[in-house]
């Protein structure tokens, strides 16, 4: 199931995911979107920078049904089908159940503990997703129970690559896959030296933007 799961995850560039899973969509952080686009069940956003909290790239993806899961800073400047929530908090929608995670940094000032912004396990069909939001390595990842878990690489806001795979070490999931690379900050090399990291410990798979 794990295989089927990340066959239906999109990579479609920085740190924004597109899944298919149980008949429905889910998309997180949409951020520059382009080309096909099948509408959201539900959208998960991490925390309010514009590079995560892009109420344009949602506009093109939203229908009357879907929710949307974010902090309550970027709730409070939406309307409709949205759900505030904080770290330790957990929500169902259709078959996903959500859990809300920490995500901060801990050597740098770009994403403060005390702001509680989010990173996002989701479950569904039995496999559980780790989306870790903008984050350094934290930690509450030990207690992290994740069967694939999409870590951020590229270092300057979030982790080092070097730090990303010692965070993939902590969760222990079956699949790691790297994110936070190619787009605003961070190039391939980022992704390729956090694989190296865990070759023989951790199967690594590498997206390509869709």
């Amino acid at each position: 199931m794990i295989d089927k799961i990340l066959s239906n995850l999109d990579w479609l560039g920085h740190d924004c995911f597109r899944l298919r899973a149980a008949g429905q969509v889910v998309y997180f952080d949409p951020f520059q979107l382009s080309g096909d686009l099948p509408p959201a069940d539900l959208i998960l956003v991490s925390h309010m920078h514009y590079d995560h909290f892009s109420p344009a790239d949602i506009e093109k993806i939203r229908q009357e049904s879907t929710l949307i899961i974010t902090v309550p800073e970027a709730a409070a400047k939406l309307s409709g089908n949205v759900k505030a929530m904080q770290p330790g908090q957990s929500a169902t929608s259709g078959p996903f159940t959500i859990e809300a995670v920490r995500a901060y940094n801990t050597n740098k000032k770009f994403h403060p503990q005390a702001n509680n912004w989010l990173g996002f396990i989701l479950t569904v069909e039995g496999v559980r997703i780790y989306h870790a939001g903008d984050t350094d390595l934290i930690p509450e990842m030990a207690n992290y129970q994740a069967d694939i878990a999409l870590l951020p690489v590229s270092g300057t806001y979030v982790m080092t690559a070097d730090e990303a795979a010692q965070a993939a070490l902590a969760i222990n999931p079956k699949v790691a896959v790297p994110m936070h690379f190619g787009s605003i900050v961070g190039e391939q090399s980022d992704a390729e030296r956090f694989a190296a990291k865990l070759v023989n410990k951790i199967t690594v798979h590498i997206p390509r933007k869709k």
